[in-house]
């Protein structure tokens, strides 16, 4: 309904209607006249209209307008020279435009006044200037254009609301622009803007919001805001120190550039940094609590329920120096390409791409269970390729069943090679160890190791053997149960053997023999052994048992027992003191990897 209160000005009251509608038209009188612009007789609006030229004041407060008054008003305001309107102050607060608002190439000299003003349908900026303070605060856009307009001072556009498409495609805003708690039902568009200092706090995109090769000069925040699909940040500029809070479906920052220090502050986004530069840190940190502007927490009722943590999806190109990710998560992130990874910084509690769980069929003949440590999606994507799988999956960032493509990778049918993937485990392996982060160091290099072991250009025949060796051994020294599996089977084996063929049928007695002479002088024996008889019968006894243990037990430790054996126990022995403390080595070289810090 109707406000019963009349405006603060002296206003037309055409069509009063005292039951419903007591006050009437809130349109500010033009001067001499007791009726609006819109309702005001043809001879005296064209009398008025005959007064004004090119930059003069015009005052038209609440007043309706249709696209031909518009229009006839406009047209008496264009600069003989180029044909083009002029406006020195321009007063449209809470004016109603019920056809198109054709502003396109108008020049306001003045502040351009708009607050509260209602464009039913489309509001055409398009390449006009704005000399002063433009005021576009409340108002309601079903659609509007401002691109190429220029705005030379503050431009505000405060809980303004547009319904539709909007676009600010270069634009230009050379004093503050003020965006707070505006909201765009539709896409809005910013490509190319040039922005001084631009205030987007509380505002909300129901679409796409397009800041592509956009200019930022002095903006040190940008948001919070809330957008329930992409915001394009393309090849967009920061000039000046920023923080951005944003949450949203997705953020692209492929070709961004920060001038100075940056910290992206995010809420359930796909964060695409890919080929940006960094010219000094950059921090990219998951927001737990939902962002607050004046108060009150921003509403994510568009943003659906799903999980809120930022997913990196990629920093291919990025120099990684200046870059720190904290609280993220890197299941699908692309590494390959990216520049000094070995000085980034991961920080809090990161997440990589799990291995798959369950038991997997190697061949479709052994059945195999992947231990769980952290992998990259590089590595996924290579193991998913090499079982024949070419489509980019859409499971969830929880374990998989299998190995899995990432949904972000640019060329999914491009196989990563062994030796990339390997090169990009090794340098982030030095990141968590600079770290002091061994635990996180040693997946990365278990990671490493597995890539030069499949490699078949980058690693020759014998090295690979070596590293299928040690694989199987202990999980190249990282997997301890894996290492004293192996020291048992290896104790096992050394005892059977030892009580079937190491250990003789009886312990070799010694005997002395000599000549005592007659006179009784010095007497000399000589001290003969027997030899060790192979055993031919009882041989797994509990006295032989322990025996055997007593051998293997010390061959562990590399130290001999003294215990008399055959020719092949000899052997046998030799053979254990050489591998079983090479075992035992490496399951505590496992252990000491895990709980070093």
């Amino acid at each position: 309904m109707p406000s019963a209160l009349p405006p603060s000005w002296p206003h037309c009251g055409h069509d009063t209607a005292p039951a419903t509608d007591p006050v009437g038209c809130r349109g500010i009188r033009i001067p001499g006249q007791d009726a609006c612009l819109a309702h005001a007789d043809p001879a005296d609006r064209t009398a008025y209209l005959g007064t004004l030229s090119a930059g003069a004041d015009i005052d038209h407060r609440s007043t309706p307008f249709s696209h031909r008054l518009l229009a006839e008003l406009l047209n008496a305001l264009r600069d003989q020279t180029t044909d083009l309107p002029v406006i020195g102050r321009a007063r449209f607060d809470g004016s109603k435009f019920d056809g198109e608002a054709d502003f396109a190439e108008v020049t306001f000299n003045g502040p351009a006044e708009f607050t509260g003003a209602v464009f039913d349908d489309y509001g055409r900026f398009k390449a006009a200037r704005f000399e002063s303070v433009a005021s576009f605060a409340g108002a309601q856009f079903s659609e509007a254009s401002f691109k190429r307009a220029t705005f030379a001072d503050a431009a505000r556009f405060m809980h303004a609301e547009f319904r539709y498409p909007s676009t600010f495609s270069d634009a230009h805003f050379s004093g503050p622009v003020i965006f707070n708690l505006a909201q765009f039902k539709g896409d809005a568009s910013f490509h190319r803007a040039e922005f001084s200092e631009a205030r987007f706090s509380g505002a909300r995109f129901g679409a796409i919001a397009d800041f592509s090769n956009a200019t930022f000069s002095k903006t040190s925040l940008l948001g919070p805001f809330v957008c329930a699909g992409l915001v394009f940040l393309q090849e967009a500029v920061f000039e000046a120190p920023v923080t951005l809070e944003i949450a949203a479906a997705a953020v692209y920052c492929a070709g961004t550039r920060w001038e100075y220090r940056a910290e992206l502050r995010c809420r359930y986004a796909h964060l695409d940094l890919r080929y940006a530069v960094l010219s000094a840190p950059t921090a990219v940190t998951f927001h737990a609590a939902p962002f607050r502007y004046l108060g009150t927490p921003l509403p994510e009722a568009a943003l659906g329920s799903h999980d809120s943590s930022v997913h990196v999806t990629s920093v291919q190109g990025v120099d990684a120096s200046f870059l720190v990710l904290t609280d993220t998560n890197l299941t699908h992130c692309l590494f390959t390409g990216a520049f000094h990874l070995d000085q980034i910084r991961i920080e809090g509690r990161t997440t990589f791409a799990p291995t798959p769980e369950g038991l997997q069929l190697r061949g479709r003949i052994w059945p195999v269970k992947w231990s769980k440590r952290r992998t990259l999606a590089e590595e996924h994507h290579w193991r998913a390729h090499a079982a024949g799988r070419t489509t980019p999956s859409t499971q969830p960032s929880s374990p998989a069943p299998r190995w899995q493509i990432s949904p972000h990778h640019s060329d999914p049918a491009r196989t990563p090679a062994p030796e990339d993937v390997s090169a990009v485990y090794r340098q982030l392996r030095k990141a968590f160890e600079d770290a002091k982060n061994e635990p996180g160091a040693a997946d990365f290099y278990y990671g490493e190791m597995e890539m030069r072991r499949h490699s078949r250009d980058a690693t020759p025949r014998v090295e690979r053997g070596l590293l299928h060796a040690y694989w199987l051994l202990s999980g190249y020294g990282l997997r301890a149960s894996r290492a004293a599996g192996w020291l048992i089977a290896a104790m096992i084996t050394t005892v059977v053997l030892l009580m079937g063929l190491g250990l003789p049928q009886n312990s070799p007695k010694q005997e002395a023999s000599g000549t005592v002479p007659a006179d009784g002088g010095r007497v000399t024996f000589t001290i003969d052994k027997d030899d060790p008889q192979n055993p031919t019968h009882d041989r797994f006894t509990g006295k032989r048992f322990e025996k055997a243990l007593n051998v293997t037990l010390n061959s562990v430790i590399f130290r001999s027992s003294g215990q008399d054996l055959t020719t092949t126990g000899t052997y046998i022995e030799m053979g254990s003191r050489l591998l079983e403390p090479v075992l035992l080595a490496l399951a505590g070289l496992a252990v000491r990897g895990r709980i070093k810090r």
